[in-house]
């Protein structure tokens, strides 16, 4: 019977991010959409990162020690208040839905059909989080997966695990399907130049489905011997058509927000409703999502009104893990850094004043 206990689990969480962190500031210069502030690789790592914090605070107990439902909760959660930017929002979901699909399964194998329904839920939960899905992005790439997973299952003599499987042929067979499902998104990664025109004129592939290849190369590498972290397994982006030859550091000629604030935070209470603070939040900015659960919602929109986005949760829950940032200025160092040809820079030292109406508003951004 496989080995239950969170080592493994851990492993491939592990062996995803380091993957990620390995690629990290290439996914950030790839970022032009939404808004090419620069930051999805960060975003995206920070998402990863909170899982594997939370995974190592259980100390490798037993799955049926911690129980199945509790550790997808946990993860789950962990994801989700991790979460910064519109990548690092959908990651979190996509994380959520697969991980309640394997849950929803107590007793069976990870094996091949389980991975087809793990990657479908996962690519429900993702594009459910965005009201307006943009085709050519990290939403195309986990469709793309969990497209090509389902129809190998359908049309393909896909081997089964039997009761006895050992805990490595379960990782290899494991390993084969997740294969094709990278194929498959590298595809979706390809295409998107000719789906998404600010992409095109960029010059770049969607940095979201790009990490989202590096995460799954990760655990693809981590379930065939678990390589050791940051040898960059997934080849480099590069420019996916000869005839994109926008120079480092072009931006798109319209921006998709024109709004300054990326503001994400999250809120806390008793039944909660996220979808009814939707209409108050879209009257402030745009790249609103809202995601969660009735006690726990995760909240990411871009406005020039960090405070009135927090103020439409005013008695409805408590805010906590205020982030804004600056969108204006991480465009311009992008731009710089990407001109420059030089290695990514070090955060600059700027600073955002805020002028808070009061006490309660002030301690969330001096927390």
């Amino acid at each position: 019977m496989p080995d239950q206990s969170l080592v493994r689990f851990r492993k491939v969480v592990a062996a995803s991010l380091a993957e990620l962190e390995a690629r990290r500031s290439e996914v950030n210069d790839l970022n032009v959409f939404p808004v090419a502030d620069g930051d999805t690789g960060d975003n995206m790592a920070m998402t990863m990162r909170a899982v594997l914090e939370e995974l190592d605070g259980l100390d490798g107990a037993p799955i049926d020690v911690i129980g199945r439902e509790e550790l997808v909760s946990a993860v789950a959660r962990a994801a989700l208040l991790g979460a910064r930017g519109n990548s690092g929002v959908i990651l979190s979901q996509i994380v959520r839905g697969a991980a309640e699909e394997l849950a929803s399964r107590p007793g069976e194998l990870v094996d091949p059909v389980l991975v087809a329904a793990a990657f479908a839920r996962a690519a429900d939960a993702a594009y459910d989080s965005v009201r307006d899905p943009a085709e050519g992005t990290m939403l195309s790439a986990v469709r793309a997966m969990a497209h090509r997973v389902a129809h190998d299952i359908a049309h393909i003599d896909t081997p089964r695990l039997g009761p006895d499987a050992t805990p490595a042929e379960q990782d290899e067979l494991i390993a084969e399907v997740l294969e094709r499902a990278l194929d498959a998104a590298n595809e979706a990664v390809a295409r998107g130049p000719d789906q998404l025109a600010v992409l095109k004129e960029a010059g770049v592939v969607d940095a979201g489905a790009y990490g989202l290849t590096v995460i799954i190369a990760g655990v693809v590498a981590a379930l065939r011997g678990g390589e050791e972290a940051g040898l960059a397994h997934q080849p480099p982006p590069g420019r996916v058509h000869q005839s994109l030859s926008a120079p480092p550091g072009h931006l798109p000629e319209h921006e998709s927000s024109s709004f300054r604030f990326c503001t994400n935070f999250a809120v806390t209470g008793d039944a909660l409703e996220g979808q009814s603070f939707v209409a108050r939040l879209e009257a402030l900015g745009d790249s609103v999502l809202v995601v969660g659960d009735e006690r726990t919602i995760r909240v990411h929109v871009h406005t020039d009104e960090p405070e009135s986005a927090i103020a439409v949760f005013a008695g409805g829950g408590t805010v906590s893990r205020l982030d804004v940032a600056d969108m204006t200025e991480q465009v311009r160092q992008r731009s710089a850094r990407l001109s420059a040809g030089g290695p990514p820079a070090e955060p600059a030292a700027c600073a955002v004043v805020a002028v808070t109406s009061g006490p309660g508003i002030t301690r969330l951004y001096t927390e």
